[in-house]
């Protein structure tokens, strides 16, 4: 079923700390992707080292999450498939970033909408593909950010997202030298084109992580 119009509809979600987080969203059209087999064979056609495997499952989850919660749920699958290919390129590539990918991508079969998606998280970085759509502008503001929360979760005791809360990667955001990798300037940026703080999208990710952690950790077991 295609959906039609612009409807606007008002949602919360209990944030990690227990406070009701509130978004409004549009209704537009579902969108078409390519099956999940053939997107994760797409991915490790093009990228061998586990890292950037596990960042592309991690970014998978992560934009299923917001798709749901955001109220697009019917768009979940889309969500998630750029969330995948969303590096595609980058591991063979990285000099030529988000302009390899169109042409990787229609190998797949991925439609020119999906590579558009895709595209757009490099805007201002290394093309000129600017991000439009809400699933947009969230992939160009959590990507980033995503890097930072796992190197974060990666020095706690627990290894993990699970116990993370927004006042602890506060700090670590804070310290440039932290992940430096990870650019201020890009999550500022991603935050402001949503219109969210810099603690809301922290506390947005943080949950999207945890909801995606033990089936990421799982799937990354089968390629030991």
């Amino acid at each position: 079923m295609r959906r039609t119009g612009r409807a606007k509809f008002r949602k919360s979600i209990k944030g990690a700390g227990g406070a009701r987080l509130w978004y409004t969203k549009e209704a537009l059209p579902m969108k078409e992707c390519i099956s999940r087999e053939a997107a994760l064979a797409a991915l490790k056609t093009y990228n061998k080292e586990p890292f950037h495997i596990l960042h592309g499952l991690t970014v998978e989850g992560v934009m299923r999450w917001y798709a749901n919660e955001l109220g697009y749920g019917e768009d979940a699958d889309f969500w998630a498939t750029v969330g995948l290919l969303h590096d595609i390129d980058f591991e063979m590539w990285p000099e030529q970033h988000c302009r390899k990918a169109p042409e990787l991508l229609k190998k797949a079969g991925c439609s020119d909408e999906l590579i558009h998606a895709v595209c757009s998280h490099g805007y201002g970085l290394c093309c000129d593909v600017e991000p439009t759509h809400e699933m947009e502008k969230v992939l160009f503001a959590a990507d980033e950010l995503t890097g930072l929360v796992g190197a974060a979760a990666r020095m706690r005791p627990s290894k993990s997202v699970m116990d993370m809360e927004v006042s602890s990667l506060k700090k670590k955001y804070k310290d440039k030298k932290f992940a430096a990798g990870c650019s201020r300037d890009v999550i500022n940026t991603g935050a402001e084109r949503l219109g969210w703080t810099i603690e809301e999208l922290m506390e947005k990710t943080i949950l999207a992580m945890r909801s995606c952690e033990e089936s990421v950790n799982k799937e990354m077991e089968t390629l030991a």
